[in-house]
């Protein structure tokens, strides 16, 4: 298969490489860091990203929305959100 992308460096907004479905957990990281996470069905979002230290939430996220942030945890306290994905 051709890749259009291949001569292009990976960054944040460049096209994702890969994807995998996020499973929220308390003190369990991501398996790896994502460009961004994708809602599939809405509700609330709490995450820490990767240079805080504290966890920080979205409220009233959109189904079929992007949350633009390099998430290194998904919280299942405080998650009401389901059907994530995240951006790799």
């Amino acid at each position: 298969m051709e890749d259009s992308f291949s001569a292009l460096s990976d960054s944040v907004i460049s096209p994702s490489r890969s994807a995998f479905a996020v499973i929220p957990h308390d003190s369990n990281p991501l398996p790896r860091l994502p460009k961004a996470l994708y809602v599939g069905t809405g509700g609330q979002v709490t995450l820490r990203c990767i240079d805080d230290a504290t966890d920080v939430v979205f409220k009233n996220v959109p189904s079929g929305s992007l949350i633009h942030a390099r998430a290194a945890y998904v919280r299942a306290t405080g998650t009401t959100a389901a059907d994530i994905v995240a951006h790799c």
